[in-house]
């Protein structure tokens, strides 16, 4: 399952319907909202990716995406518009859009511009999340990012490649919350076949070897994990 959560604005139902149900498909989880109002009160932190009408009644999609640039929400916008117009697509770029899709569209289309647009995301944030320091450390935990190792209390514990590779992940984008989706992609590529639960399997035995510190890898049930930089926080 692909996980990521996406909100599909359009006041026409039955292109949510058709977004909606082919989206699932491909395992997504979509949100619908029938209006920019109805966007503005159902857009959360957890969603990666709008699919945003331009014309509807009421507030329109650019001054949604306005609004949302304003204040400083940045989740990826892809416009769905009637008008194919170079000035349109200039506007909707302008605005802080990420992509354009003019109607009538194809699904397959929408699918592939999806899928490249949450990648490019995700490797956009990783990267910009690289850390100054090449260790990353609390209390008796030591995590060297440059040297592949990983100390608790002044013993180094094994790990495999992939747990350091989870970890070191969780601690370059900390604080932000990755879905298992993103982890998937990052740590394991899309040429290998594995399913959500390996990304749960491989955090379980880690937390393990780390003991004491188990808890700052934190989970928002139904989300995914972040590395928590405060665990006295945590129960």
């Amino acid at each position: 399952m692909m996980e990521e959560r996406i909100l599909v604005v359009d006041d026409e139902k039955d292109i949510c319907d058709i977004l909606q149900f082919n989206l699932e498909n491909e395992g997504y989880i979509v949100d619908v909202a029938h209006s920019a109002e109805e966007a503005l009160d159902r857009i959360t932190d957890i969603h990666r990716l709008i699919i945003l009408d331009v014309m509807m009644g009421g507030i329109s999609g650019f001054k949604l995406a306005e609004k949302l640039r304003k204040s400083e929400n940045f989740v990826p916008i892809i416009f769905l518009t009637a008008k194919n117009t170079e000035n349109d697509m200039l506007t909707g770029f302008s605005l802080g859009g990420d992509d354009y899709i003019a109607k009538p569209f194809s699904v397959k289309e929408v699918l592939v511009r999806v899928k490249a647009l949450l990648k490019r995301t995700l490797l956009t944030r990783i990267s910009s999340a690289e850390p100054v320091e090449t260790n990353w450390s609390y209390k008796g935990l030591n995590i060297d990012l440059a040297g592949n190792r990983v100390t608790v209390d002044g013993n180094e514990i094994s790990i495999t490649k992939k747990e350091f590779e989870i970890l070191s992940l969780l601690t370059r984008t900390s604080p932000n919350l990755l879905t298992r989706a993103e982890i998937l992609n990052s740590v394991w590529g899309e040429n290998e076949f594995v399913l959500d639960r390996t990304v749960d399997v491989h955090i379980t035995r880690l937390r393990k070897k780390l003991g004491n510190y188990a808890s700052i890898i934190v989970n928002r049930s139904g989300f995914g994990y972040y590395l928590n930089i405060d665990p006295k926080e945590e129960d």
